[in-house]
């Protein structure tokens, strides 16, 4: 699994974004999806997964704004971010779910990072 994060970006409070991550192996299919972020100085968190078979977990402060899917014929997922507010600003990572289901939110289950697209939400 190689993964590249992209379409970040500045964009306005209240603004919509769509992430993506692409995966250039061949193993997209078989692995969980994770989005992750990390703010300057803050510590890398949680923001959405998606199993194999498309359940989808998320964190509070991103439920009923953030969506994320999948396409595996196309090998990549996607973070579809509604609402954006300035706390959102961070890198964005997308990463591969090497751990059992109950790690989901956990960052260290996750191996394979991509290299991460910033997100500015401006006020």
């Amino acid at each position: 699994v190689q993964l590249q994060a992209s379409g970040g970006g500045l964009v306005q409070a209240g603004d919509s974004l769509r992430l993506s991550c692409t995966d250039s192996g061949r193993a997209f299919s078989n692995y969980g999806m994770g989005w992750f972020r990390q703010a300057p100085g803050k510590e890398r968190e949680f923001v959405a997964a998606i199993r194999r078979g498309g359940f989808t977990y998320y964190a509070d402060s991103v439920k009923d704004r953030f969506t994320i899917s999948r396409d595996n014929a196309k090998s990549t997922a996607y973070l579809q971010m509604k609402g954006l507010n300035p706390e959102d600003s961070a890198v964005y990572y997308c990463a591969a779910h090497r751990g059992i289901l109950s790690t989901v939110r956990v960052v260290t289950s996750y191996c394979c990072w991509g290299q991460g697209t910033l997100v500015t939400v401006s006020s």
